[in-house]
């Protein structure tokens, strides 16, 4: 049961959300953007710091508690919930769990301040589905590194401050003899490296923002390293240690979508049942028609199981996190509680959000009705820090390891939308 602490702070992200969001939600859609003061409004309520160590300057939630909070931000806006949860979730626990003190010490305060907001640069043109297949090279040069590569689908890639990008550490070409002539040879790869990069440095280059079917308010771009130089302290943690941090990232930030998903859904809901009680046909509402309450009560069903996964999916993250939760590997572990959670709570989002149109009939078509953006919304979630499908293959990679299956198997999503 929450605690009467996370019941108050539900409550000040719900009216939050009522007040600021829901009100503005249909023209951030309509433009393709966020209002630039929602951020200073989110910094001042601490949801920008929730995972940031207190002696840092951040709230320092729990898990359960940050899942709460960001679902009533996706029930207000998703857009907006997508954008706090990258920058909280995959972002500050990366830096919290494995920077320096000194990048700790810089970065945090300004990611719980909102001075900084972040950014996870994972995925690019030929790396979605497999993280391992990254491409974009860090070259060792004096003290410090040269970045070039291409980075895809940066959820607040352009606004931010502070973007984490995955690069292959390489040594740098050396000439080699073949058959008495010298040949150069290719960079070396010594796995991933995961590096801090601001946005304002010379090489850092915005591409287009992208189209998107929904969360279309959400500032999704590419981004080009054009020789980037940073220097030592860039890299976060050990060279090749970046595939291990970025599939850490990606389990927090599924639970988060997980959430993201369950507000999506919880708001279809409220707004069909409001619609069927008001709508009348022969009569009397729509609401007493044996269809429409199964309609409604299957709803209800698919909207608490996805919050009770996701729920689940937080306490392990918390036990992990604690030191006390099961190993990474297995059905009972973190890795494969998070994929149940995101993949159930995703498609009950875009189920859910289905049938509230269909309850609406012809207006639930209508753009200026609110469900059919909660569809488009809620059929992001089953995309973003990973389609369904490669849930359900970690879901089984994580059974059939269970059953003595050891094979090590690194295929997983590098898609952070």
């Amino acid at each position: 049961m929450p605690t009467a602490e996370q019941l108050e702070i539900q409550s000040l992200a719900r009216d939050f959300a009522e007040t600021e969001l829901r009100p503005r939600s249909s023209a951030w859609d309509e433009r393709r953007a966020l209002d630039e003061d929602v951020f200073a409004k989110l910094a001042e309520l601490g949801f920008l710091g929730m995972l940031v160590p207190e002696e840092h300057g951040g709230l320092a939630f729990d898990y359960t508690t940050y899942l709460m909070v960001l679902e009533e931000l996706a029930r207000g806006d998703a857009a907006v919930a997508l954008s706090v949860a990258v920058h909280n979730g995959p972002v500050a626990t990366l830096l919290a769990r494995h920077g320096s003190d000194a990048q700790r010490a810089k970065w945090l305060p300004a990611l719980a301040s909102g001075e900084a907001i972040g950014a996870f640069a994972l995925s690019e043109p030929r790396a979605g589905s497999d993280a391992s297949a990254v491409e974009t090279l860090a070259r060792p040069e004096g003290h410090g590194w040269r970045l070039t590569g291409e980075k895809r689908w940066v959820t607040n890639g352009a606004r931010a401050g502070l973007v984490v990008v995955f690069a292959r550490i390489g040594e740098p070409p050396r000439t080699v003899g073949v058959t008495g002539a010298a040949a150069t040879q290719g960079p070396v790869s010594r796995g991933l490296g995961a590096f801090l990069v601001q946005p304002n440095a010379d090489g850092y280059r915005v591409g287009a923002r992208e189209r998107t079917l929904g969360l279309r308010a959400s500032e999704t771009v590419s981004v080009e390293l054009r020789d980037m130089a940073l220097g030592a302290d860039a890299l976060v943690g050990g060279a090749g240690s970046g595939l291990r941090y970025a599939l850490e990232a990606l389990d927090v930030g599924r639970a988060g979508a997980a959430a993201q998903a369950v507000g999506i859904g919880r708001a279809a809901l409220e707004h069909a049942s409001a619609y069927a009680l008001g709508r009348e046909q022969f009569g009397q509402p729509i609401a007493r028609f044996g269809a429409i309450q199964e309609k409604l009560a299957r709803m209800a069903e698919r909207v608490a199981a996805g919050r009770a996964l996701a729920l689940e999916a937080a306490a392990a993250l918390q036990a992990a996190r604690d030191g006390a939760g099961e190993a990474r590997t297995g059905l009972s572990g973190v890795t494969a509680r998070v994929a149940i959670a995101k993949v159930a709570a995703s498609e009950a989002a875009t189920w859910v959000a289905d049938e509230a149109i269909q309850i609406f009939g012809g207006y639930g078509y209508m753009r200026h009705y609110p469900v059919e953006k909660l569809l488009r919304d809620a059929k992001g979630t089953e995309i973003f820090e990973g389609t369904s499908e490669i849930m359900r293959h970690v879901i089984a990679r994580e059974l059939l390891r269970d059953l003595g299956d050891t094979g090590e198997d690194h295929a997983e999503t590098a898609a952070s939308a």
